[in-house]
C-alpha cells in the first residue's frame, strides 16, 4: 500500500517530479561519463606504459632497481623464462640486456641507454615491431645493426644506414666498442626514453659488455591486468630464489603509478560536487513538496495515519524517482560511453603523462561507470529525503488543516 501511495504521489504533481528527476538523471550521467572516461583514459595510459614497453612484471637481481649495475645480472634466464611461462595468466616474457655508453656519429655524441632484445620475443611481448617508423626491424640473426629512439636518432642526425661508434666499458674492465648500422629507427610513445634508447640485438650486446648469457631484466606479460599481483605472488612462489626481485609495475615505475593515484583521488572530489548538487536539487523539491502538501499530511494524521508510515511514503517517493532516473541515466551514459570508446576526442593540443604524448582521449564502459553514479544518486537522494520526510511526520494535524 506504501508502495503503491508513494508511485501514484510522484504523478499528481508531473512537472516537479520531471524537475526532480532531471537533477538525479543529470548527475548520474555526468558522473557515468566521468568515471567512464577516467577509467578509459587510465587504462589507454597504463596499457602504454606497460603492455607496450615496460611489461607488467619484471624480473631483476635483488637490489638492482634501487641501484642498476651492469654487474647485477641474472643467470640462465632461458630456465626462468620457462618457469615463469608455465604459470596461469602469463602470456609471454622477454629477456632485456641494459647498459649505458656513448654513440658517436660523425662529429655527434650522446649518452645513450643500451638496450640488447631477443627480437622474437620482444615483438611478442611489446610489439617492439610495430614501434619502427623507419627502416626495418632487426634481422633475424645478429649483424651488428642498431635501432635508435627518434629522439637519438634527432640528436646525432642520424639516419637509415649511418654506422654508429659506441663507446663503453665492458664488465672485466677493457673498452667495449664496436661499430654498428642504422637500420631502423623507433618510437615508444616515451618521448624521454626515446632520447637515450639504443637498441641491440641480445647476443651481441652481451658479446659487447662481456657477460655472455647474462641479463639484466625480465619483462612479462600477463591476460589480465587486474590479476598482476596474484601472478606476481605465483611466480615468486615458484622461483623460490631469494636472488631474484620479481615486481609488479607498480613498484618499478612507482612514480607514475603514485601521480596516476593522485589524479584518481581527483575523480573522487568530482564526484563529491556531483552528489551535492544532486542533494541540493532534491532537497529543494522535497521542501517544497512538503510545503504544498502539508494540509495534505495534516488530514492523514487525523484519520490515524502513523507518523512512520508518512515518513517511508515520502522516502519511497524520492526512491522511485531515484531509480527512473538511474535507468535513464544508464541507458544515456551507455550510449555516450560506448562512443566516445570507439572514436574517443581528438585533443587540440597533445598532452604528456608519464613521459607517454596523449593526442585523444578514450572512454570506456566498466561496472563501476554505473554502479558508483547509482549509489550516489540512491544515497544521496535518500539522505536528503529523511529531513523533510521526518518534519512531515511530526506535523501537528489541528495546525496543518488550519494551512490553506
Amino acid at each position: 500500500m506504501l508502495f503503491k501511495l508513494a508511485f501514484r504521489n510522484t504523478l499528481r504533481q508531473k512537472r516537479r517530479t520531471i524537475f526532480t528527476m532531471l537533477t538525479m538523471f543529470g548527475g548520474f550521467t555526468l558522473a557515468s561519463i566521468s568515471i567512464g572516461w577516467s577509467d578509459g583514459s587510465y587504462s589507454r595510459i597504463i596499457n602504454m606504459f606497460t603492455r607496450n614497453r615496460l611489461g607488467h612484471i619484471q624480473i631483476h637481481a635483488q637490489e638492482y632497481l634501487d641501484k642498476p649495475s651492469l654487474y647485477k645480472a641474472i643467470d640462465d634466464y632461458e630456465a626462468i623464462g620457462q618457469k615463469v611461462q608455465s604459470v596461469p595468466g602469463v602470456l609471454t616474457w622477454t629477456p632485456r640486456f641494459l647498459a649505458a655508453g656513448l654513440a658517436s656519429l660523425e662529429n655527434k655524441t650522446s649518452a645513450v641507454q643500451i638496450i640488447g632484445i631477443d627480437p622474437v620475443r620482444e615483438n611478442e611481448a611489446t610489439y617492439f615491431n610495430k614501434k619502427i617508423i623507419k627502416g626495418r626491424p632487426f634481422s633475424p640473426q645478429p649483424a651488428h645493426e642498431a635501432i635508435l629512439g627518434k629522439g637519438l636518432a634527432e640528436v646525432l642526425h642520424a639516419q637509415v644506414g649511418d654506422e654508429i661508434i659506441i663507446v663503453s666499458q665492458g664488465a672485466d674492465g677493457s673498452i667495449a666498442n664496436d661499430l654498428f648500422r642504422v637500420v631502423g629507427i623507433a618510437a615508444s610513445g616515451n618521448q624521454m626514453a626515446d632520447r637515450t634508447a639504443f637498441y641491440l640485438h641480445l647476443s651481441e650486446a652481451q658479446q659487447l659488455f662481456v657477460l655472455e648469457g647474462k641479463i639484466h631484466e625480465i619483462a612479462i606479460i600477463v591476460n589480465k591486468l587486474s590479476h598482476v599481483e596474484k601472478i606476481t605472488r605465483k611466480i615468486k612462489t615458484i622461483l623460490d630464489n631469494n636472488a631474484l626481485d620479481v615486481q609488479p609495475w607498480q613498484e618499478f615505475a612507482k612514480s607514475f603509478y603514485q601521480a596516476m593515484k593522485a589524479d584518481v583521488e581527483g575523480m573522487w572530489v568530482m564526484l563529491l560536487v556531483i552528489l551535492l548538487i544532486v542533494a541540493v536539487g532534491v532537497l529543494n523539491t522535497v521542501l517544497m513538496a512538503i510545503l504544498e502538501r502539508t494540509r495534505e499530511y495534516g488530514v492523514l494524521k487525523a484519520l490515524g495515519t502513523r507518523p512512520q508510515h508518512i515518513f517511508w511514503q515520502i522516502v519511497l517517493e524520492i526512491n522511485i524517482i531515484a531509480l527512473a532516473s538511474i535507468v535513464l541515466g544508464a541507458g544515456l551514459s551507455l550510449i555516450i560511453n560506448h562512443i566516445l570508446s570507439i572514436h574517443g576526442i581528438h585533443l587540440p593540443t597533445s598532452f604528456t603523462y608519464g613521459g607517454i604524448e596523449f593526442k585523444s582521449l578514450y572512454s570506456a564502459i566498466t561496472p563501476r561507470s554505473l554502479y558508483i553514479p547509482a549509489i550516489t544518486v540512491i544515497l544521496s537522494a535518500t539522505v536528503v529525503s529523511f529531513f523533510p520526510a521526518l518534519r512531515a511526520a511530526r506535523i501537528s494535524p489541528a495546525k496543518a488543516m488550519r494551512i490553506h
